[in-house]
């Protein structure tokens, strides 16, 4: 849907970088030191005019590339680093020119590769229990003709959260939902890709509780067709 020109997603990322800057700009006002706590969400979102959600958002952002940290029950605070790399920092973070999507895709392919072999290596019993929960899930929308994006997304989370590696897994938290959502807007599956993925999926976890990584990894391929048809227009 386009606002004035703009994408929601557009409008998204322009109210996040809005709230970046403001808050670089707090900290060099303020003189903040590493080590130093920013006031509450409440208090920022009042001073900056913007919702909770907005600012938590950038404020997670921050986050991830390490300029904030998030200690509970007790508040946000600037990360151990010097003010002019913390500048520097955001002044990266803020030039940061957004994936193409087909980019997204490529990366998604090469991440679930990987992180399907180390579920099939790592996995427990009860992370196993909740990949098939979210596959029944998927699989009952996807037989009633439903949208199954939703439980798709979560199964694939599941395994990437089973593959033991934080760093993937906080990946594939960043982008694959923007992926799965815009499927059909880029044509990347079938129409009937849904349904197919039934078994596609089936065929992956049962790998993964058979604790076989080579297959595993093979079956996410075979998952992943369209995916390399639309990146590299090739069949496997």
């Amino acid at each position: 849907m386009n606002v004035d020109g703009y994408t929601k997603i557009e409008l998204q990322q322009q109210t996040r970088n809005e709230i970046i800057s403001n808050i670089r700009e707090y900290i060099n006002f303020k003189n903040l030191e590493p080590g130093d706590k920013l006031p509450s969400e409440r208090m920022l979102s009042e001073k900056f005019g913007v919702s909770r959600n907005n600012l938590r958002e950038a404020i997670q952002t921050l986050e991830f590339y390490g300029i904030l940290q998030s200690v509970p029950q007790s508040g946000t605070y600037l990360a151990n680093i010097g003010v002019v790399a913390l500048n520097g920092m955001i002044s990266d973070i803020l030039s940061l020119a957004d994936p193409d999507f087909k980019s997204l895709v490529e990366t998604r392919i090469l991440l679930e590769l990987k992180t399907v072999r180390l579920a099939a290596l790592r996995r427990t019993e009860e992370q196993l229990e909740h990949m098939k929960e979210t596959l029944e899930a998927y699989t009952i929308k996807a037989e009633n003709g439903e949208d199954a994006v939703q439980e798709d997304l979560l199964f694939h989370l599941a395994i990437a959260k089973a593959s033991g590696n934080s760093t993937m897994n906080t990946f594939m938290l960043t982008i694959t939902p923007e992926i799965i959502t815009n499927f059909a807007k880029y044509h990347v599956c079938d129409e009937n890709q849904a349904f197919l993925g039934i078994e596609e999926h089936k065929a992956i976890l049962d790998a993964i509780e058979a604790k076989d990584p080579i297959k595993a990894k093979e079956k996410m391929k075979i998952h992943f067709k369209s995916l390399y048809k639309y990146c590299y227009n090739v069949d496997i």
